[in-house]
């Protein structure tokens, strides 16, 4: 069972939230102001000639049916009517393209805030995106900003809405109270009652809605992966859509029993409110209606009194609900500055790198994976020459990966240091740091842009620069194939006449991507993964070319790839168990043997199957 939310936690959210609204709505888009002040003054002048003329409609027509009547009270009666429709008309054309202008506004807050919430999510420290606690409170800021608050504009609607209804009140109230006084004691009666049951339901849809945050993640991957093309090919040929659809059911039921049991608590005091605003009516009618037999009031004034009380009531009503309204939306949209606040990064401008040759140093680093409390790796210290080029080698979750992550600074070391050039890699400028690595990891990510886009990942791009890379990694000849060559975009989701490149095809481009960057350190994790033998033939054959005289770092789990580089470094349980190069570590007999012996065995018995079945043939 979550926490409800308390009355102080909620009025320091709306301290906190309303004036970073307004700085937002006003460096966006400060004229939606404009258009709030001119539907301010549209709807109360509205709402007191619709209350106020029609009692002087009523009492000259009156008069002009009775036997004093006179032709002035009918002119009289029809200017009155005359009036309202007018007022009336005026009124609703203004409202309606107040609220157009609004409405376009409020798509570019959305907007803005998406944005704003797309650049936290790019640049928030790395080891935060594999964190279940940031994820969900990116995703309660993005539903707080979304479904429940309306972000920027449902705050500017709740306090305008207050503002409104508070200069209605203070219109009418003069007339209540100079024609039926007791109106509004009755009103402010009734009110109280319904404002503590109304206070009761805010609180559970906040209190639910905590619960409802995180399944609505998870039910969303799901949906996700089930109707998503990127998946498709293993739903299918796995048969796995029943298995998804049954735990996509799960969670709805999930979801469907949380919003049951909030509507039946909402249910219970909305009976009770509902009863009061019935006796309420009864009340004021019962009241204004003794005046009225009475003499005491006109017919015109009990018909502006009847009006008023309503309009009373809901001027009230909607100051507190609105105050109740923005308390809520307040503590919805808090969320969206938690997690902008949260995930914000120390600012990391720090050394400059100088240019030349760079030594790379771990120095008894260990490190273990937020929220863990086991070690990924213990006591790795390896120095890495400027130019040299580097193996790593090792089982499934010997560590290689996250050494190469803690190279390009994702994550900070528990323990011990790196060292670039002497020097501690935190210490240097960050953007700075990273321009002097290119990566291709092993999970790389192609975009749906152009060719050109996903080497460069620029709108600058060198296309002499572009195209010696394609050459470098072997895509060149593809590239050239291609209908509209650079310009062409990689896949058919965004645009049909785009291309769906080939497993290897996007291993060639990845490689690309980072040859094309042109750093001092290049890192390779798995880039011949999805290559058949010859293609990675080739890249290991022009491996000197590919990254020339740069200092590289290759991580492969086929060892005679190893052989290309000056030495080779073993991870085993989490440290490096043996270090030097091919010869060195093949004569040793140890874990490298091991592996390569295997692995050179494996493919021996490879090539004796196919020569047997083709002798067969």
């Amino acid at each position: 069972m979550s926490e409800k939310p308390k009355r102080g936690e909620i009025f320091a959210a709306t301290k906190k939230v309303v004036p970073y609204m307004l700085r937002m709505a006003w460096k966006i888009k400060p004229t939606v102001f404009l258009a709030y002040i001119a539907d301010f003054l549209v709807s109360v002048t509205e709402t007191l000639v619709s209350i106020i003329l029609p009692k002087f409609l009523v009492d000259e027509l009156i008069l002009a049916i009775s036997a004093n009547g006179t032709r002035e009270n009918i002119v009289n009666a029809a200017y009155c009517a005359a009036a309202i429709i007018l007022v009336q008309t005026i009124a609703r054309l203004l409202t309606a393209a107040m609220n157009a202008y609004i409405s376009v506004c409020s798509a570019r807050f959305m907007q803005e805030t998406e944005l704003m919430l797309s650049r936290r999510a790019m640049n928030i420290e790395f080891f935060h995106t594999e964190d279940p606690e940031t994820l969900n409170r990116l995703n309660a800021a993005r539903e707080g900003m979304t479904w429940y608050s309306g972000g920027v504009r449902g705050v500017l609607d709740s306090i305008y809405g207050v503002v409104k209804n508070v200069g209605i009140l203070f219109g009418v109230s003069v007339a209540v109270i100079m024609t039926c006084p007791l109106l509004l004691p009755i009103q402010l009666a009734a009110l109280l009652i319904i404002t503590l049951f109304n206070t009761r339901i805010q609180k559970l849809r906040l209190e639910f809605w905590s619960k409802l945050s995180k399944i609505n993640r998870v039910a969303g991957y799901i949906l996700f992966q089930i109707g998503s093309p990127q998946y498709g090919k293993d739903i299918r040929l796995f048969g796995s859509a029943d298995m998804m659809c049954e735990k996509q059911n799960r969670f709805a039921d999930e979801l469907l029993a949380i919003n049951g049991d909030q509507n039946k608590e909402t249910a219970k005091n909305q009976v009770v409110m509902d009863a009061v605003n019935a006796i309420r009516d009864a009340l004021s009618y019962l009241y204004i209606g003794t005046l009225a037999v009475t003499g005491r009031i006109t017919v015109g004034e009990f018909t502006m009194c009847a009006s008023a009380s309503s309009t009373l009531y809901w001027a009230i009503y909607g100051i507190i609900t609105g105050l109740q309204q923005l308390g809520s939306n307040c503590s919805y949209a808090n969320k969206f500055i938690d997690f902008m606040e949260y995930t914000e990064k120390p600012p990391r401008v720090g050394r400059h790198i100088a240019d030349g040759k760079h030594r790379i140093e771990f120095c008894n680093v260990s490190f273990r994976y937020p929220r863990s409390e086991n070690y990924v790796l213990r006591n790795v210290s390896i120095t890495i020459e400027s130019g040299e080029h580097l193996s790593v080698v090792g089982l499934n979750g010997a560590g290689k990966t996250t050494f190469i992550k803690l190279l390009c600074r994702l994550y900070p070391v528990t323990e011990g240091e790196i060292l670039l050039d002497g020097v501690n890699i935190d210490e240097y400028d960050e953007e700075e740091y990273r321009r002097t690595i290119s990566v291709v990891f092993q999970d790389f990510t192609l975009f749906a842009f152009s060719l050109r886009e996903n080497i460069a990942l620029s709108d600058n791009a060198d296309d002499s620069r572009v195209n010696e890379a394609l050459r470098l990694s072997g895509l060149y000849e593809d590239a050239e194939k291609l209908e509209k060559g650079l310009d062409t975009m990689i896949f058919k989701g965004y645009d049909e006449n785009g291309t769906e490149l080939s497993g290897g095809q996007k291993q060639k481009a990845a490689i690309s991507r980072a040859l094309y960057r042109n750093s001092p350190i290049v890192i390779l994790d798995e880039p011949t993964a999805a290559l058949d033998p010859l293609a990675e033939y080739e890249v290991y054959r022009r491996f000197d070319t590919l990254v020339g005289g740069k200092t590289a770092v290759y991580i492969s789990h086929r060892l005679s790839s190893c052989k290309f580089c000056d030495k080779i470094a073993v991870f085993s349980e989490g440290t490096i168990k043996e270090y030097g190069t091919h010869d060195e570590l093949h004569a040793l007999g140890g874990v490298y043997a091991e592996m390569f012996d295997a692995q050179a065995e494996k493919y021996v018995l490879d090539v004796r199957c196919k020569r047997h079945i083709r002798g067969k043939m």
